[in-house]
């Protein structure tokens, strides 16, 4: 239904409702398109497995038969029982030391390297409540962190024939602040962070095409999860899906990541372009 359109709507709700007018199955139900067969026996280092939508892609990943490589702060017993092929723990984005030692556990090579690990702070920020060091977090987890794990790994020898997914978010696209926050700006950090990102992911990808590793930002639509609980009133208006859905949409267009899309900025949602 998206033939010769390139970029996705800001609006979120004429997205979801051109959606429903158009019968785009694609939008609507991942499943009448989802085919995860590419994945199987690839080996995929998911980067924040433990909870939320990182824990759908995990559960995903391996039923579609990869080898998932899964990384976290903590193990649960959820995890452990998920099926990963490797569980490396203690593994805080926030410090490159343990990212660098997760670097050097990595088993074996890696086809996709999928970044999920996030943070959004529940408090509502504006300028009359600027939450500085609350932003500060989320530039350090949502921009910086991606940027060390693809260094770390470049470091270690661990990223030659991989491809990379960085999960990012609408949020960080300036043109659609201006309908998205029109007339209330508000959360900076969250925005900022995932700008932040969406520019590190642009950068990355130019300094690793002479090695033929492409990296795509993906904004993983609107999910249900507990990173968008204080969204809750407007899931259903706004089209939020079951994490186990966004997982799929994810994994779809991780499916499509190439040289040729390299540095793009996608919306799993309908797999078009959004602008920065």
């Amino acid at each position: 239904m998206d033939a010769g359109r390139t970029h996705s709507l800001a609006d979120q709700v004429a997205r979801f409702e051109r959606a429903k007018e158009e019968k785009n199955e694609r939008f609507l139900n991942i499943d009448s398109v989802y085919n995860g067969s590419y994945l199987s026996g690839k080996r995929v280092l998911l980067v924040g497995a433990s909870r939320g939508l990182g824990f759908k892609l995990l559960q995903q990943l391996v039923a579609d038969g990869a080898k998932v490589i899964a990384t976290c702060r903590k193990v649960t017993p959820e995890l452990e029982a998920a099926g990963a092929a490797q569980i490396i723990d203690n593994v805080e984005v926030q410090e490159m030391a343990q990212i660098v030692a997760m670097a050097a556990k990595v088993e074996g090579p890696i086809d996709f390297v999928l970044h999920n690990a996030g943070y959004f702070t529940e408090e509502k920020e504006t300028l009359d409540n600027l939450l500085d060091q609350e932003a500060l977090k989320q530039i350090d987890i949502c921009a910086m962190g991606p940027l060390r794990v693809v260094s770390a790994l470049k470091q270690a020898g661990k990223l030659s024939g991989s491809k990379v997914c960085i999960i990012s978010s609408q949020a960080g696209s300036a043109e659609w602040r201006k309908v998205q926050n029109a007339g209330g700006g508000g959360d900076y950090g969250h925005h900022m962070s995932r700008a932040a990102c969406n520019i590190a992911g642009v950068l990355m990808s130019e300094e690793l095409k002479g090695t033929n590793v492409p990296v795509v930002m993906l904004h993983p639509g609107f999910n249900r999860t507990e990173m968008t609980a204080k969204y809750a009133a407007i899931w259903d208006k706004e089209g939020a899906v079951d994490p186990a859905q966004g997982a799929k949409r994810v994994l779809y267009e991780m499916g499509k990541i190439s040289m040729e899309s390299t540095g793009t900025f996608v919306n799993c949602e309908d797999g078009l372009q959004i602008p920065w």
